[in-house]
């Protein structure tokens, strides 16, 4: 009972400091620095300490310095609560999502079994889908509450753009829930050791399909219709400012990573490397394992055991699953910048042809099409 309360806490911690401890702050300087190279621009670079800049990495916390002493502003006529719980909402939807994508697989340490996934749900993709259609409720009430036209505009974007996308996101996975049988990242995750098993093999169209909708739930360029600076300031967190503000920004960052960790689950095998399996890289392992009981043994006669040497060799294949897969959460937030950097932003009524008249037909196409190889 024990045990399994303290791995749910370093869990948490673990999934909760990636995200907002590293990830969040990170993002803003990666985007600004990626956009400058992209734009043969030098980027980021004035903030420093004692002369030190190191290209520029002393920029998030000179930011968060800023906003924590700007003035948090509401408008007259606004709606004071949720105006406050809107980027509450934004935020936590993105951070809660996490809880039940897998960052590693199974793993037993001296007969203790460790699972790398806060909740594992049966249902992890509908608990998924149910935080991600919650979060429009943040774009939209901050766009009612601010007493702004800009910012009601925006919200009215926001509401249609993800009500759109959601609809053709839920049919995009639907080929992957068939393919792989079940609803649980977790077997999703371990049905994909085999490399030629990945569900980008299996399912190309729905990845592009789930990769772009993805991208559209989360407002950004070529998708970002709801914020459009040219038109409506900031759309619906024009009259947001200092810590609120901040919230909305992380939200979106803390979002990018959720829907990266997303597609590497579902379509390009979660923690797995290709061509080796969990067991043979434990087995890589085990002669660093038998070092280190030996070392151990040194200390005393008790610590230098086979099963030391297991729980070593374990531990270390754990962390590299880790370091896997969160390698492959970078390619993905760096792709998602680049296409943030490169496109050009639709028009409204783009967005919404795509989503109704391409993506969704698309995607029912390619349910049918998985139905008829299944048969």
């Amino acid at each position: 009972m024990i045990a399994d309360l303290i791995e749910t806490v370093v869990k948490i911690l673990i999934v909760f400091g990636i995200n907002m401890g590293f990830f969040a702050p990170i993002l803003g300087w990666v985007e600004r620095k990626q956009s400058a190279v992209m734009q043969d621009r030098v980027g980021a670079n004035r903030a420093d300490i004692l002369g030190f800049r190191i290209i520029g990495l002393f920029h998030p916390i000179a930011d968060a310095l800023k906003v924590m002493v700007k003035e948090d502003f509401i408008p007259d006529g606004a709606n004071k609560l949720f105006h406050t719980l809107a980027p509450f909402i934004s935020l936590t939807c993105a951070l809660v999502t996490f809880a039940v994508i897998p960052f590693g697989g199974q793993y037993e340490l001296f007969g203790h079994k460790v699972n790398l996934v806060i909740a594992d749900l049966d249902v992890g993709i509908l608990f998924v889908f149910a935080f991600a259609s919650l979060a429009p409720f943040g774009a939209v009430l901050a766009g009612w509450s601010s007493n702004n036209n800009w910012s009601f505009l925006g919200g009215m974007r926001a509401s249609a753009q993800m009500l759109s996308y959601e609809v053709a996101m839920g049919f995009t996975i639907i080929g992957v829930i068939m393919v792989y049988g079940t609803l649980q990242l977790t077997e999703i995750g371990a049905a994909q050791a085999d490399f030629f098993r990945w569900g980008i093999f299996l399912q190309p169209v729905g990845f592009l399909l789930f990769f772009t909708c993805a991208i559209a739930e989360n407002k950004r360029i070529p998708f970002d219709m709801p914020e459009a600076e040219s038109e409506l300031v900031a759309g619906y967190f024009t009259e947001y400012s200092g810590m609120k503000f901040v919230m909305f920004w992380m939200g979106e960052f803390v979002e990018i990573v959720t829907i990266s960790a997303i597609v590497t689950t579902l379509f390009f095998g979660a923690w797995h490397i290709p061509f080796v399996s969990d067991t043979a890289l434990v087995s890589l392992f085990s002669p660093v394992g038998q070092a280190a009981s030996n070392l151990l043994a040194m200390i005393h006669d008790s610590l230098g055991s086979p099963a030391t040497a297991l729980a070593v060799s374990t531990l270390l294949a754990m962390v590299v699953n880790l370091g896997v897969f969160l390698a492959k959460i970078i390619f993905f937030i760096w792709l998602q910048m680049t296409i943030r950097w490169t496109l050009p932003r639709f028009r409204y009524d783009q967005v919404m042809r795509l989503g109704w008249k391409m993506i969704l037909p698309i995607s029912l196409i390619n349910i049918f099409i998985t139905g008829l190889f299944m048969l």
